[in-house]
């Protein structure tokens, strides 16, 4: 799902391209940025794995962008949003780069997603959350997402079973 670029006041969220691959795959599978993420830590993603998220570019239920700063338009992350009961509900995730940790990046990608949503008229905004995840609960925490269940999954590839939260945010 392709849309037009999310402007916040640093950054542009702009939709995956084929060539955002490997940046993403970066992310996602280093095991310090991509802990709580469901990917594994590969040390080499062989060429199955790298066309799968080449793929995430025309992938049409989910809308996959990368994080980028304005002013340089250096890509500093990813996240996506899922859009289900009619329109009334988006379903968020972000990941930044770990150079860019702790300067509040996160959380303006978030809300600048959430933004987005309450302009196409979504009424909720879900999103997981690892339990153990402190810098993301606190994302949640600032944005007012509310808790109000928990999940599990297991991390592709490994035997390791994680607990989310997830949370909602009424728009």
């Amino acid at each position: 799902m392709k849309i037009e670029t999310i402007e916040t006041p640093r950054l542009y969220l702009r939709s995956f391209e084929k060539e955002d691959a490997r940046f993403a795959i970066s992310i996602w599978n280093d095991p310090e940025m991509g802990e709580y993420l469901p990917d594994e830590a590969m040390e080499e993603p062989d060429e199955d794995y790298i066309r799968e998220i080449e793929a995430l570019s025309e992938d049409e239920e989910c809308c996959y962008l990368i994080s980028e700063l304005k002013d340089m338009h250096v890509r500093i992350g990813t996240c996506s949003f899922m859009v289900s009961d009619n329109g009334r509900t988006y379903d968020i995730a972000y990941c930044v780069h770990r150079d860019y940790w702790g300067r509040g990046y996160a959380t303006e990608a978030a809300k600048g997603m959430i933004d987005y949503a309450v302009k196409q008229g979504a009424k909720k905004i879900t999103v997981r959350v690892n339990k153990e995840n402190t810098a993301s609960n606190r994302v949640v925490e600032k944005l007012g997402f509310q808790v109000t269940g928990e999940c599990t999954y297991k991390k592709r590839g490994t035997e390791r079973v994680f607990t989310d939260y997830l949370c909602e945010l009424q728009v």
